[in-house]
């Protein structure tokens, strides 16, 4: 089961994307994705319900969130009622260690996203403050990354042992499914089973960005 665990829509203060379009455009294109994870920036969206769409496109859709840490951005999936009065979701300088614990605690799944970017990626804030020890899973493959970003996150996180997946981290409908994770499970359909699986480690990052094209002229 191919998921892409990284997308955000209108919800956040910088998404473009409506979820209808997100549907429309994975059948439009072809895109082999079975579903994808709506981590919208420092909250998490109880209210939305997205259950038609997932009949009519006939894709899994889930929520999950992003928030900022004091070593950068943390993708948090499986967030509950226990989990949303632990921490402040909007604050921009969360502890990790907090968010981390809080999210073991209440059988929740966090891991860092881009973690090779500069300033928002957990592999710079390595550089000047040292690891940190309950990180093990992080986003090796993320769609809106510049050229090595995704190289020091696949080099690192061998270096730490650390497993990968992917996300497009989608703002625009076109990025959707630019990278995704693959889950040997075919029959995720619920946050529960997300998390279970990205417990025991059973996935796999992939890339599903389109070749760069060649504009250079011949003479």
């Amino acid at each position: 089961m191919i998921l892409d665990l990284h997308t955000h829509s209108i919800k956040s203060d910088d998404g473009r994307a409506k979820v209808e379009n997100y549907c429309k455009w994975i059948r439009k294109k072809e895109i082999p994705l079975d579903g994808f994870v709506l981590t919208e920036h420092r909250q998490y969206d109880s209210e939305s319900d997205y259950r038609a769409l997932e009949d009519e496109y006939n894709l899994l859709i889930l929520k999950a969130s992003e928030v900022e840490t004091d070593y950068g951005h943390v993708l948090v999936f499986g967030v509950n009622e226990d989990l949303l009065h632990s921490f402040d979701f909007a604050n921009i300088r969360l502890p990790i260690q907090t968010v981390l614990n809080a999210s073991k605690e209440n059988g929740a799944f966090a891991a860092p996203c881009h973690p090779g970017r500069k300033r928002v990626g957990l592999f710079s804030h390595y550089a000047r403050s040292g690891p940190i020890a309950d990180v093990h899973t992080v986003e090796v493959f993320n769609g809106g990354s510049i050229p090595g970003e995704d190289q020091l996150s696949v080099e690192q996180a061998a270096i730490y042992g650390y497993r990968g997946f992917g996300g497009s981290d989608s703002h625009v409908v076109s990025r959707i499914g630019y990278c995704a994770t693959k889950f040997e499970r075919d029959t995720i359909t619920t946050v529960e089973d997300l998390v279970e699986e990205l417990q025991s480690g059973s996935f796999s990052p992939i890339s599903l960005k389109p070749e760069p094209k060649n504009t250079s002229i011949e003479t």
